[in-house]
């Protein structure tokens, strides 16, 4: 038996806990706080792994190519600082969290880190343009702070998976029916099925993944290395685009890089005879300059997302607004 699976008795107590919470939100015991702009959550019924940060990205250019100005409120797991203020995009991902500080500095638009995202959001309304809408990142279990659309990314691997502590999921599948839009990769039509079961009033939208790396300087023995919810999907993308690695390291999720990790890697590295390394751009916001030239060639891989249909989800969307 795992770590995980000595946990099990405890998924009751969790559910039930879920449950509580979710009947006081639905009977009006618990009430949400309004912000003056619209909210637009993007989150999933998983711990990590939907790819939230790539859809971020992708509906902020949607939104701003409709004349809109977002901003992004999010929690900034793991982060060391816990002021309510707005990232620095030359900031520290330490400070304000590797997935805010990636954020900023990929969309352009104010990112505010807060663990009470209602009052990062009054922040963000202090000098906001009269076509603001706020992104609540990650926010679908975080009812505090009321939205007009919930949009869940959800995944195969959510199918399979169980409640916490054991499993990973935040919420049961059942929780997709507060969705009003539900996002599924190219790749995993048969999610839609699940989709249909639990939330049959939500709208599907498609998104393909695309994995960028620069056209010259590719190593041809590599290392990937990464701390992210879902290393394995991270190899099997650079796998499909013909890219095999000499060696893989894998840390845990929001891995902070210190000289041990770096040590750990380039000893990989040496026995495995690698000529260079792949990491994520999530892993890449936290390495200090001098960490970028001990791992020298360092490559960074960019996930892309591509919405089908992207105007006509974005017409049904702007209606909401």
């Amino acid at each position: 038996m795992n770590a995980r699976q000595a946990l099990l008795p405890l998924v009751p107590l969790y559910a039930a806990a879920i449950a509580l919470k979710n009947a006081a939100y639905a009977t009006g015991l618990l009430r949400p706080r309004r912000l003056r702009s619209p909210v637009i959550n993007v989150g999933s019924l998983s711990a990590g792994g939907a790819g939230k940060t790539p859809f971020v990205i992708l509906l902020i250019n949607l939104l701003k190519q409709r004349g809109y100005s977002p901003d992004v409120l999010t929690r900034g797991y793991g982060r060391s600082g816990n002021a309510i203020e707005r990232v620095e995009i030359t900031g520290d991902a330490a400070r304000f969290g590797d997935e805010p500080l990636l954020l900023a500095q990929k969309s352009g638009v104010p990112v505010f880190v807060g663990a009470a995202r209602y009052q990062a959001g009054l922040l963000a309304e202090l000098n906001e343009a009269q076509s603001c809408v706020h992104l609540l990142d990650d926010g679908f279990q975080h009812r505090k702070l009321a939205r007009i659309v919930d949009i869940v990314l959800l995944t195969q691997r959510d199918l399979q998976d169980g409640l916490l502590p054991a499993g990973n999921l935040r919420e049961p599948l059942s929780s997709l029916r507060r969705a009003q839009i539900a996002v599924v990769r190219e790749d995993e039509p048969n999610v839609i099925e699940a989709v249909r079961k639990y939330a049959p009033h939500a709208v599907v939208w498609i998104v393909r993944r695309n994995i960028i790396l620069p056209a010259e300087k590719m190593p041809q023995r590599p290392l990937f290395f990464c701390g992210i919810a879902r290393p394995q999907d991270f190899a099997a993308d650079l796998r499909a685009l013909g890219c095999n690695p000499a060696a893989e390291v894998f840390f845990p999720d929001h891995q902070k890089y210190s000289p041990h990790e770096i040590a750990r890697l380039l000893k990989v590295a040496g026995d495995s005879n690698t000529d260079g390394f792949i990491t994520t751009e999530k892993d890449a916001v936290k390495f200090s300059s001098a960490m970028r030239e001990q791992l020298n060639p360092l490559i960074i891989a960019e996930l892309h997302l591509e919405l089908r249909d992207a105007h006509a989800c974005m017409d049904a969307l702007i209606k909401r607004l």
